[in-house]
């Protein structure tokens, strides 16, 4: 029996190249270049505009008070303000993802931090026995959002704002109208007040450059090995000198002696910016190397073919409230160390619109199936250069609710307008 392909070696030839085809073919840098650009054109744009836009803020603000907004000091400060923020908005990354919301997130953290403080400063526990049991109620919570949500239906819009209005109650009851706790346990007030040592940072830094330089790299040579589609190794190698480029830079300017007086000597990178990391580092995987993370995707892209596709849908959406709560304890820990107390209103007033606006503005879509965990370190970013610039300009507080509010709109906007780009590219 003949085994030629039917129609001869003409129809092979000009036969459509099979599915898999395109991740086979040679690629070049001028080609990802194209690549990248036919991408954006068909509103896949990622986290561009918060790259360009994080840009654009950091050069408006060094002309507008070249004598301040890059001091050593400020710099610092900024790290630091941006802790709870980045922390918050990248667990609600994975609520986004579904096209969910969670309006508890805010005073969550608030709850959470209350219990620590509380178990710090009136039973006497140790800070890792506070520590868990914050993260473990602010899993508890998330649990009950998500149970309400997946299994009883219930629009999470609805539930979270019932719980945004009764956990605020919760706070109140804990610490009582008008009272504070203290936060004075060395550790814990250590993770916004404190530096690490230079040689540490310097050791870090290192560490993570050679970690992702050779992660990245052998990707790259593991595709090649199979023959599948990869990026060009000058655009790997560049990116990777980018990437060291900024923690590099990074850590020098933290390590600089940013003391006021020449008698103390203050420097170093504090000691949350590698819990940023490190939570980033664990969030990226979770969402880009594992199954549960491509479910997350599938869920938020197609929930009806995710569920005919055999993945438990219920049990997805559960579990990404549950992740955004218990980021919401750690992330209310570290708005206590910074302000060394937990206060009623704790995780009230901006601390949710700031997160979801971080989110948003970093390339996390509100209409689910698309962002990353890096969109929320971005996304963070500009929202304390905002704050912080503004502050230096001495601009009054409704200007500052008036700009921030504008960007806001801008990145969803742009969300928006991205979507209907990619629905009319069949993307």
């Amino acid at each position: 029996m003949s085994t030629d392909i039917p129609g001869g070696k003409e129809a092979a030839l000009t036969r459509p190249p099979a599915d898999f085809a395109a991740d086979r073919r040679e690629h070049d840098l001028r080609s990802a270049l194209l690549d990248y650009r036919n991408r954006i054109r068909a509103g896949e744009i990622g986290a561009l505009p918060a790259v360009l836009g994080l840009i654009s803020l950091v050069a408006l603000f060094t002309a507008l008070k070249p004598d301040t907004f890059l001091s050593k000091g400020n710099i610092a400060n900024l790290s630091t303000q941006a802790l709870p923020i980045t922390i918050l908005a990248m667990g609600l990354v994975f609520v986004l993802l579904l096209g969910e919301i969670d309006l508890s997130a805010g005073v969550a953290s608030g709850v959470c931090a209350a219990v620590m403080a509380k178990l710090i400063a009136g039973s006497g526990q140790p800070w890792y026995v506070a520590v868990i049991s914050a993260v473990a109620i602010g899993i508890v919570i998330g649990t009950l959002i998500g149970w309400l949500v997946a299994v009883v239906r219930i629009p999470s819009f609805v539930v979270t704002l019932a719980l945004f209005l009764g956990l605020q109650g919760v706070t109140l009851r804990m610490i009582g109208d008008g009272g504070t706790v203290p936060v004075r346990d060395d550790v814990i007030v250590a993770l916004a007040n404190k530096n690490m040592p230079i040689w540490l940072g310097w050791a870090l830094a290192a560490a993570c450059v050679t970690g992702y330089t050779g992660t990245q790299l052998l990707r790259w040579r593991r595709q090649r090995v199979r023959g599948l589609h990869s990026r060009p190794l000058e655009l790997v190698l560049a990116q990777s000198g980018l990437v060291a480029l900024a923690l590099l830079a990074g850590t020098y300017l933290l390590s600089l002696d940013r003391a006021p007086s020449p008698l103390v000597t203050l420097g170093g990178v504090p000691w949350g910016v590698p819990l940023v990391g490190a939570l980033l580092i664990v969030c990226t995987f979770v969402l880009g190397r594992t199954p549960y993370g491509r479910h997350i995707y599938a869920v938020g892209g197609n929930a009806e073919a995710a569920r005919r596709a055999g993945i438990n849908v219920t049990r997805i959406r559960i579990s990404v409230f549950m992740i955004a709560s218990g980021m919401a304890a750690i992330s209310g820990i570290v708005a206590a160390s910074r302000l060394n107390s937990v206060t009623t209103d704790a995780g009230g007033g901006n601390t949710l619109l700031y997160a979801v606006g971080a989110a948003v503005i970093g390339g996390t879509s509100l209409f689910g199936g698309r962002g990353k965990a890096r969109d929320a370190v971005f996304g963070g970013l500009v929202i304390a250069i905002i704050e912080n610039g503004l502050g230096l300009l001495g601009t009054k507080a409704y200007l500052q609710f008036l700009i921030t509010g504008a960007v806001l709109l801008l990145a969803a906007s742009i969300d928006a307008l991205a979507r209907r780009r990619r629905t009319a590219t069949g993307r």
